[in-house]
């Protein structure tokens, strides 16, 4: 087997499980060297666990891969510092970050708690931040390095009871697009995934229904070993010229996704008014609304 990226330095966050612990193994078989990143919280971030994280790095070990436990937050700027440090310490070099590690605090946006809003955007939104901030420089001196950033069609469609979550994930978007260019210059690349996989993240979903119950059975056909191969070419010297973007994987399905660009337009050689707006502007417009969607109802089908 090829390894695409051999010899590299891959710190992945949230990698003591799910789909974080899939993508380690997958870089480790193809030569990477990981520092393997989780708290082992519970799904809403409760508790602190050394133990995820130390089974993952035994697991690269007793297939022949070399890894190393990291167990800081990635919502403390120094719990981040000390994780690239980490790296740095045990392999000299950092090549590839994937921000991975997530938290729920799924509730119907009217009974969000502020609680529930910061804890979710301060690991998934902040926690990104923190952890590409802490590594920006060490790739800007060595001109080189890739970011691959985990966003969600929760945030890019829409969901139910996500507001936190959905807000941070499109944050990612927006962060990912901006680290893409402004570090261009220094050969830095960066890239998004939204993932569909069956995974403690989704696993709440409730069955109460025949509908749910088929959903979660098709949910469960796609599993995290199915996202980790685009995270590894994303990582490679393969995906050189690939930045920028934003990808989905659906069980065999890859999507590259749209990103938000004018759709329709209207003018008016004297200007609007409230009036005007209602009785021209809309009108015309309408026609190209897009619908409250949930990621379900866009994606449609069966996975392939």
């Amino acid at each position: 087997m090829a390894k695409m990226v051999d010899g590299k330095v891959v710190v992945v966050t949230g990698s003591g499980g799910g789909i974080g612990k899939a993508i380690a193994l997958l870089m480790a078989a193809h030569g990477a060297k990981i520092v393997v990143n989780d708290i082992g919280a519970a799904l809403d971030g409760s508790g602190h666990d050394e133990g995820p994280a130390a089974a993952t790095v035994r697991e690269i070990k007793e297939r022949g891969g070399a890894a190393v436990a990291n167990t800081d937050s990635v919502a403390d700027p120094k719990g981040a510092e000390r994780l690239i440090q980490t790296a740095l310490d045990a392999f000299g070099r950092v090549d590839a970050v994937v921000n991975n590690a997530g938290i729920l605090r799924d509730r119907i946006f009217h009974r969000m708690s502020l609680d529930e809003w910061r804890a979710v955007i301060d690991v998934h939104l902040n926690g990104s931040f923190h952890v590409s901030k802490a590594v920006a420089n060490h790739f800007k001196e060595q001109g080189a390095g890739a970011f691959v950033h985990f966003t969600s069609t929760s945030g890019l469609v829409g969901n139910l009871g996500q507001a936190n979550y959905s807000a941070a994930k499109m944050g990612i978007v927006g962060l990912s697009k901006s680290i893409a260019l402004d570090m261009a210059r220094f050969g830095v690349r960066s890239n998004a995934i939204a993932p569909f996989a069956w995974s403690r993240m989704i696993g709440s979903i409730p069955v109460d229904s025949e509908e749910r119950k088929a959903r979660v059975a098709k949910l469960q056909q796609m599993t995290p070993d199915k996202i980790a191969p685009l995270v590894v070419y994303l990582c490679s010297d393969a995906a050189k010229d690939v930045t920028g973007q934003i990808f989905s994987v659906r069980n065999n399905e890859i999507f590259l996704m749209s990103q938000p660009r004018p759709i329709r337009s209207v003018q008016s050689g004297n200007g609007w008014t409230p009036e005007a707006i209602a009785e021209h502007a809309m009108p015309a417009l309408k026609a190209s609304f897009y619908d409250l969607d949930v990621s379900a109802d866009v994606f449609s089908w069966d996975p392939v």
